[in-house]
């Protein structure tokens, strides 16, 4: 603790209570807000190490698909087959508000050329596979099959990345927190209580050297008896 280099009076004192007064509550806002982040990272870390799990164990299977067609496929089929992509993939990014925090929310958009979004097919009638680069009849199963996976597997890497992201800032915000939180509570507020308290001390003995002061100069302007 270290007392502020203030003069001792009243109207101090009072502004310096006002502050104190702040600064209590301040603490008490920013240590809510650390308790409910801290609250928040640990669920996102607990989901984040299940979906890592999930999305390397999906990675995995399609990589295992991917190798069984590379083994019955010649190299330059292989190549031909998944050299043109029949769709474009983009990311679309906002931030959005999070304890204060602003984090990224992310989700794909998917367009292929040529195709109308207002197209649809009759409930019930058989539709021809068109999600493939490729056609059937000299591919094999197997590149069918990890294709597909690592399709369905995008959206889970992008909601891995946007929670690694999220985790990231909140962590950089509860740090950031912290300092504050222990500036306050070790620095600030106990500056100011020894501040008042010294300032309450010195007025206090001033008050009662006036006071004997007074009782001297009482005594002797009082007719002796």
């Amino acid at each position: 603790m270290a007392r502020l280099n203030v003069s001792p009076m009243r109207m101090v004192m009072t502004e310096l209570k006002g502050r104190l007064t702040v600064a209590v509550r301040g603490h008490k806002l920013l240590k809510d807000k650390q308790d409910e982040l801290m609250r928040q990272f640990i669920e996102l870390i607990k989901h984040n190490l299940e979906l890592r799990k999930e999305v390397e164990t999906e990675l995995a299977s399609a990589f295992r698909n991917f190798m069984l067609a590379s083994a019955v496929m010649s190299p330059e089929m292989l190549e031909q087959a998944v050299s043109y992509p029949h769709a474009e993939l983009f990311v679309k990014i906002k931030e959005v508000n999070r304890m204060s925090v602003r984090v990224p929310q992310m989700e794909f958009v998917r367009r292929i050329p040529g195709e109308v979004e207002d197209d649809k097919t009759d409930e019930g009638q058989a539709t021809e596979r068109t999600d493939l680069p490729y056609g059937f009849m000299q591919t094999s199963a197997d590149l069918d099959y990890a294709i597909e996976k690592l399709d369905a597997a995008m959206e889970r890497l992008l909601e891995l990345a946007q929670i690694e992201k999220t985790c990231q800032l909140l962590a950089d915000d509860i740090e950031s927190t912290r300092r504050r939180v222990n500036a306050l509570e070790y620095r600030t507020i106990p500056d100011l209580e020894e501040t008042i308290k010294y300032i309450r001390m010195k007025l206090e003995e001033n008050e009662r050297a006036t006071i004997t002061r007074l009782m001297k100069v009482k005594e002797m302007i009082a007719p002796q008896e």
